[in-house]
């Protein structure tokens, strides 16, 4: 989960740079998103360059296998890639707050490209047992005693940012 809590501080650190302002944070403000709701899910942005997080994961001492065994990196005959590059991250976080994978958001208008990609199943990742913001509203679950089933990432994130937290989304089909 090293790998992943390192990913997930970049991504977000990456809206405070020139391209994550103008492109990632320029998407979440178009959505209306407020600066603490990007705080509470951790929101963040990948690099257009495809090898930007590899290489800033490699500096800083993460092992290659790391990074493709979490589906951060994919690895092709010996070049290594990011599997986020070009898009808007959501981490998705495990009960006890540990981040565990992630959905990244094309802005681009491409058929050709997935407007959504997830991390591939991985140790600590398990998209059949895993239920995006769960994390953030298993307190308001508890005492409301009920839970709202969403469709996705940013259906969530809006309702808590209405004041609505007892809200989840599944994380795959």
């Amino acid at each position: 989960m090293a790998a992943t809590a390192f990913a997930s501080s970049y991504f977000v650190s990456q809206l405070e740079i020139e391209e994550g302002r103008a492109v990632g944070l320029g998407y979440y403000r178009t959505r209306g998103f407020r600066d603490d709701i990007l705080k509470k899910f951790e929101l963040g942005y990948s690099p257009e360059k495809r090898t930007a997080f590899t290489e800033e994961a490699e500096k800083s001492g993460y092992k290659k296998s790391y990074l493709v065994k979490t589906g951060l990196s994919i690895e092709r005959e010996n070049y290594m890639f990011d599997r986020f590059a070009g898009r808007v991250i959501f981490p998705i976080h495990s009960l006890s707050g540990n981040v565990i994978g992630f959905g990244g958001r094309t802005l681009k208008s491409d058929k050709n490209i997935a407007k959504y990609l997830n991390s591939p199943e991985s140790d600590i990742y398990h998209k059949s047992k895993v239920l995006y913001g769960l994390f953030q509203a298993k307190k308001s679950v508890v005492s409301a005693d009920r839970c709202f089933l969403v469709e996705g990432y940013t259906d969530v994130i809006s309702m808590h940012q209405a004041g609505i937290e007892n809200v989840v989304a599944s994380s795959g089909t």
